[in-house]
């Protein structure tokens, strides 16, 4: 993702430790944050809260300018799909997202 300002020496740190949301009691699980260019970085998250990523950069002061999903848990997303683009799960991913079974059953 593309950041408004450089990184700062001690975000990484922070989102490792867990960052405190706006508006939320609990901190952030860790987060692994890895810095590609000045403002270009890679952020690994384990949770999926309301717009988590873009709160958790403007927590310590910084805005997400670009943000492209990598994947989403064992799911890899394609990057030849345009933006609003789709294609259908695998029987291997459908399973990794561990639906109910009564949820998967075929007609």
């Amino acid at each position: 993702m593309t950041l408004e300002h450089p990184l700062a020496d001690d975000t990484a740190e922070q989102f490792a430790q867990g960052v405190q949301l706006h508006g939320e009691k609990d901190l952030t699980k860790p987060a692994t944050l890895e810095q590609l260019d000045a403002n270009v970085v890679r952020l690994t998250i384990s949770e999926g809260r309301y717009h988590q990523v873009k709160r958790m950069f403007a927590a310590v002061g910084n805005r997400v300018v670009e943000l492209h999903r990598e994947r989403i848990g064992d799911i890899v997303l394609d990057e030849d799909l345009e933006p609003g683009e789709y294609r259908p799960l695998t029987e291997e991913e459908i399973a990794s997202v561990g639906l109910p079974a009564e949820l998967l059953a075929k007609d």
